[in-house]
């Protein structure tokens, strides 16, 4: 192995495209271009951008990139820069829109390992923002698996009204309020101009920085980087040391397949569980797993969680949002009191090439910070997630804990087909104290796409209803959801589950103690029911939603294509 301008040429993937005589065609395109033979003669640095002008959250990245490139030429590398999808979530919410957000995860990571490989770059480093880009980011690494790093664009500031931190969960909630007369059109107008302030992903430890967090405690993330908000002066400088680090990777031959592993993939649920994350985080890891070969299966989310106290005071169920999670000290506290509890692999690799037990040990917090508790002082025993199976559920379906007191609810069916038709029955003020809002037909096949139902859910908020009705989906829940969901309800109605043979009136039992998510119905009437049930026809008879419909797997194992 020889080195060559910081980086090791031990088979490095670009000489096939860019080495000998015969490959002087492809060294006269990029010529073209303003690559020159030198440049071309350093190791290639794939820059995965998911920059979009369609979301704050990822709008921003075109900056970010050049300063990652920056860093990258600094140690020795030639970074070339190219694009992929990204859907907003926020926007599409409660749309038709909304079905393709969790199908662009896969074709984020198809986009960008297909450029990977036909490029064949030495190293990669990711750039991701909104939910679905960054674990389709990551997949990506997992799957093309040379030196690669993600960094994450940051969180939003909070916005400000009436003398008040708000964020975009204020104005979903606000919908309801309005729908139920307790604020006026020119206030929820005024709530909507404050709430979102700039650049950068929703603030509340909702999905995005829940898959941000989780992914820095995995270690495919640099140590400090994700919660430097997006418009902070520091980002940066996080930017062009991501360049530097991959660099560093490279020369180590260093590789995702070396960092995701059992014990980080474990590391990362237990951050999720500990900081009351979205329960988004069950698809993406157990999705990532199976990218990177790791076993890992739905009910080791329940047994992590818990056995980890929820410690983090943050939006939705708490106060804080991840701009105050910065000032407290970031992901390095977190990863603190996971060690301190004993729940923290302190041996798992990263980036940079410290353990995260070594990381752990150099996190700084200010004195009496008030948004990552002390483990003697938890919110709760346990952390913001369980996994519930039944009679409704036999696959699994998660029910999120944070935010709300409930370990059991018994209630009267309210069945709906889709998204639409429960948010209108929410509007309408048709749904009762007491009941249980079913959501169906909004599956990974279902729907297609498995929707977030934040639309409805946040109604229900508004309406004052959050207390006192459940909700089950075979969809899923906005990480800025609170409140007693159960969601990924599996197997779907479209495959054939349970929860096709619920009807109104039907009584069903949560029962977070027990584990058990039940209708109170013989396994015979449900069957019966099942074989009666009358599917709606599939919305898309051609195009990628048709096509993911067809391929698409149970949310039980991440809801993959391949």
């Amino acid at each position: 192995m020889t080195i060559q301008n910081g980086a090791s040429t031990r088979r490095r993937p670009s000489r096939a495209v860019l080495e000998g005589p015969e490959r002087a065609p492809a060294r006269a395109y990029l010529k073209g271009i303003g690559f020159d033979a030198e440049a071309l003669a350093r190791p290639i640095v794939g820059i995965a951008n998911t920059w979009t002008e369609t979301m704050p959250c990822n709008f921003h990245l075109r900056r970010l990139a050049d300063r990652v490139k920056e860093g990258v030429r600094a140690a020795g590398g030639t970074p070339m820069e190219f694009n992929t999808v990204a859907v907003s979530d926020g926007i599409t919410m409660g749309t038709e829109g909304m079905k393709t957000s969790l199908v662009s995860r896969e074709v984020i990571a198809d986009s960008i390992e297909l450029v990977a490989r036909g490029h064949a770059f030495d190293a990669l480093v990711a750039l991701s923002g909104c939910d679905k880009t960054i674990p389709g980011c990551v997949m990506a690494l997992a799957r093309v698996d040379v030196p690669s790093v993600m960094l994450y664009g940051g969180t939003i500031a909070p916005g400000r009204f009436r003398g008040r931190d708000v964020t975009i969960q204020d104005v979903f909630e606000a919908v309801g309020t309005h729908a139920a007369g307790g604020i006026s059109e020119g206030e929820l107008s005024e709530l909507e101009d404050r709430a979102s302030p700039g650049a950068g992903a929703c603030g509340g430890q909702y999905t995005a920085n829940t898959m941000a967090m989780a992914f820095e405690v995995l270690g495919i993330s640099p140590t400090e980087s994700s919660m430097v908000p997006a418009e902070d002066g520091r980002k940066g400088a996080v930017a062009e040391e991501c360049g530097r680090i991959v660099m560093a990777a490279l020369e180590r031959d260093l590789r995702p397949s070396q960092i995701i592993t059992r014990d980080s993939l474990e590391n990362a649920i237990a951050g999720a569980a500990l900081s009351g994350g979205s329960t988004n985080v069950v698809l993406h890891l157990l999705a990532l797993a199976r990218e990177a070969g790791v076993e890992l299966d739905i009910d080791d989310f329940d047994r992590i969680a818990w056995s980890t106290p929820l410690l983090a005071d943050l939006k939705p169920g708490g106060r804080y949002v991840a701009t105050d999670l910065y000032r407290a000290g970031g992901v390095p506290v977190v990863l603190k009191r996971l060690s301190e509890a004993g729940l923290l692999h302190e041996e798992a690799p990263t980036v940079t090439a410290q353990t995260i037990g070594e990381i752990a040990r150099a996190a700084r917090e200010p004195d009496g910070q008030p948004v990552i508790r002390p483990l003697a002082d938890p919110i709760k025993p346990n952390g913001g997630f369980a996994i519930l199976r039944g009679n409704l559920a036999p696959e699994g379906c998660v029910v999120k804990l944070a935010g709300h007191d409930r370990l059991e609810h018994r209630g009267r069916a309210r069945v709906f087909e889709s998204e639409e038709d429960a948010f209108a029955a929410v509007r309408e003020g048709s749904i009762a104290a007491g009941e249980v809002v079913v959501i169906r037909n909004e599956g990974p096949a279902g729907g297609p796409g498995m929707r977030e139902m934040l639309q409805v859910t946040a109604a229900l908020q508004g309406e004052g209803l959050g207390d006192s009705v459940a909700l089950l989906t075979d969809g899923r829940f906005s990480g800025a959801t609170h409140g007693f969901m159960a969601g990924h309800v599996a197997p779907e109605a479209r495959r054939g589950g349970p929860i096709a043979a619920v009807r109104d009136g039907d009584t069903i039992t949560f029962d977070v103690a027990s584990r058990r998510l039940d209708v109170e119905l013989p396994d015979e009437e449900i069957r019966a029911r099942i074989e009666a049930y009358e599917w709606p026809p599939p919305r898309y008879p051609s195009g990628v939603l048709a096509k993911y419909a067809r391929q698409v797997g149970s949310a039980a194992q991440g809801a993959l294509t391949g």
